[in-house]
């Protein structure tokens, strides 16, 4: 049977997702709200707000769609998943109550806790002053976490005790993000290889994905502000078999069963992001979504139909495995001038017509202009290339990073080194 597919969300994560969606046999109609300038490509762009419960059950409901697909996690948290039940209408997402596994990261502490997840040592803190003072006696100043969602910018690493005092004071004192900084977490810097899994999940059931490694500081040698992601490869070397055993048994089904137990069964993406530490690998937080830039790399290694995943694991009946092919692939995010802080937008994107025909280019920030395509947010598109091994699949990428241009465009140099 052929399925009515809407994707929420307007990022290269959604582009890679719509990707994937169309690709199977099972795929009928495809709609992707609000979309972006890439998947006007190969779906229907839907004028939505993703956030919007009623109006996607609205459109849903008006337009015979069988599954929801939700990027984003906003609207997770937002409850948006739970309207479309509510309605009648498959969903791939979690429920609100689930996806506070990353709408509060103290929740996702209390939850690691009970499930025996390991994870650094911390503690939450709704007053600046009990926080500021937890702090100046800890053993080497902590990261510090704002709470709620914060774009994927929430999270400070700072090298002295004064600028653990800034990022504390700059979350709760002069809310620089919101409502998500009145608590903060503060854990012990965690050292090792950072890695990501991601696991689609239907209840207790799991299926892990490959591995990833993405990069958050905006310039190469991981220098700069964090940022959302400014590229990614798979598979990391570290991530051998066992370590995929260990984020089964002793991170994803745990949480899940904790999950289920507080009377939220999950359903949809539990991505862990991890570090591999002397002592073993440690929950750095939790996502309740695809990642991005993850997606874009994983998407192209999968053989499965990817629809077909997401449909079972929404209505209870997730396959057992998605085959996976053995090539590499690379990711290299290109960031408009400007990106993090203050992005500058409208430039005209040209040069996607040199790109090899085999290289993916998933949108984010982009709109078409007439019959130009500019920029229209901060991280603008991802260039993906495969190969059998990472370093061709970088030598690809780079090759094809540098055909593709727009005024002011900034994209980190050292994508998948480290494995090379």
């Amino acid at each position: 049977m052929s399925l009515r597919v809407l994707v929420l969300g307007s990022g290269a994560r959604e582009h890679a997702l719509a990707w994937a969606i169309a690709r199977s046999p099972r795929c009928g109609a495809l709609c992707v709200a609000p979309g972006n300038g890439g998947t006007a490509g190969l779906a229907d762009n839907v004028g939505l707000d993703p956030a919007d419960a009623s109006a996607v059950v609205r459109f849903a409901r008006g337009n015979a769609i069988d599954l929801v697909v939700i990027g984003p996690e906003a609207p997770l948290v937002a409850g948006v998943a739970d309207a479309l039940r509510s309605a009648g209408v498959p969903c791939y997402g979690p429920s609100a109550a689930a996806a506070r596994i990353e709408g509060s990261k103290a929740f996702a502490r209390s939850v690691m806790e009970r499930a025996g997840v390991p994870h650094a040592p911390g503690a939450a803190f709704d007053d600046p002053a009990v926080a500021e003072a937890y702090l100046r006696t800890a053993p080497e100043p902590p990261v510090v976490k704002a709470d709620g969602l914060a774009a994927g910018k929430g999270v400070r690493v700072p090298r002295t005790r004064a600028a653990a005092v800034r990022a504390v004071r700059a979350a709760m004192v002069r809310r620089e993000f919101g409502d998500a900084g009145r608590t903060v977490v503060l854990e012990r810097r965690l050292v090792g290889q950072e890695v990501s899994a991601h696991a689609l999940c239907s209840a207790t059931n799991a299926v892990l994905l490959p591995f990833a490694r993405d990069y958050k500081r905006l310039r190469a040698g991981d220098r700069g502000p964090n940022t959302g992601g400014m590229g990614v490869y798979s598979p990391p070397p570290f991530a051998t078999p066992e370590l995929a055993t260990f984020v089964l048994e002793r991170v994803v089904r745990p949480t899940l069963a904790e999950l289920a137990a507080r009377g939220a069964p999950y359903v949809g993406t539990l991505y862990p992001g991890l570090m591999l530490t002397d002592a073993g690998p440690h929950v750095l937080e939790f996502n309740c979504r695809f990642g991005d830039p993850e997606t874009q790399v994983l998407v192209p290694r999968l053989t499965g139909d990817l629809l077909n995943a997401l449909h079972g694991a929404a209505r209870g009946t997730l396959p057992s495995d998605l085959e996976v092919r053995p090539e590499a692939a690379v990711g290299v995010v290109l960031a408009a001038p400007g990106y993090p802080t203050d992005p500058r937008t409208g430039g005209e994107i040209v040069g996607l017509d040199e790109v090899d025909p085999d290289v993916l280019i998933f949108h984010a920030g982009t709109r078409r202009d007439g019959r130009r395509l500019v920029t229209s947010g901060g991280r603008v598109l991802t260039v993906v290339a495969t190969g059998s091994t990472v370093a061709e699949a970088r030598r690809r990428v780079y090759a094809n990073v540098r055909r593709v241009r727009f005024p002011g465009r900034q994209f980190r140099i050292d994508i998948g080194l480290e494995a090379v």
